[in-house]
């Protein structure tokens, strides 16, 4: 009976022993699937929140782009608007200059115009022509000309046009001799070069 016991209770062992070692893989199986659905879960919430970020990231950058593009198109009208303005403004002031340059000189032609109109002699036109000749450079000095002053210095191309020569031992070497057309600046540009005779 003892026999039959131990039999018994060794079949029993068995049993035990392959129902456990029967179950051990369906667990190691169960943890392993829920250990991998676990690791794939933590990926996606990791990938959800990247996702997040660069498209928190991407809409601030949209912002800011907007931001920047509509400070451009302000930058943009406001130099628009200032080019505009500025070529108006030159135009007008060259106007104005024109017409303040004008205003000085139509009293010499008028003056000129009733010269031509009235009889008298040589004498007395030189002497009108006289009178108009220092009206017109007194309106010169107003608006800032004056006369070269060349005759008798040296010859200085960017003053002067030197339209004859003449040999003078008299005269220093590249010396003005004569003036055949006056000419004039104003503070310190030439508006129009004289015109010269050089000796030597």
């Amino acid at each position: 009976m003892s026999e039959e016991i131990k039999k018994q209770d060794l079949q029993g062992e068995g049993e035990e022993c392959v129902e456990n070692t029967a179950k051990a893989p369906e667990t190691d199986v169960k943890e392993t699937k829920e250990s991998k659905e676990n690791e794939k879960k933590k990926k996606i919430k990791k990938l959800e929140g990247e996702l997040a970020a660069k498209e928190k990231a991407l809409s601030e950058a949209e912002a800011k782009y907007a931001e920047l593009d509509d400070k451009y198109m302000r930058l943009y009208a406001e130099y628009e608007n200032f080019r505009k303005r500025s070529a108006k403004e030159k135009e007008s002031i060259y106007s104005d200059a024109c017409a303040d340059v004008l205003t000085s000189i139509l009293p010499i032609a008028d003056t000129l115009d009733r010269a031509a109109n009235t009889e008298g002699d040589a004498e007395q036109v030189r002497k009108g022509l006289m009178m108009i000749l220092k009206s017109f450079e007194e309106t010169l000095g107003k608006l800032g000309v004056k006369e070269m002053d060349c005759l008798g210095k040296e010859f200085d191309p960017n003053l002067q046009n030197a339209v004859m020569h003449v040999e003078d031992e008299s005269y220093g070497e590249n010396v003005v001799v004569e003036v055949l057309m006056k000419g004039y600046e104003k503070d310190g540009k030439v508006i129009r070069h004289a015109m010269v005779k050089v000796a030597n």
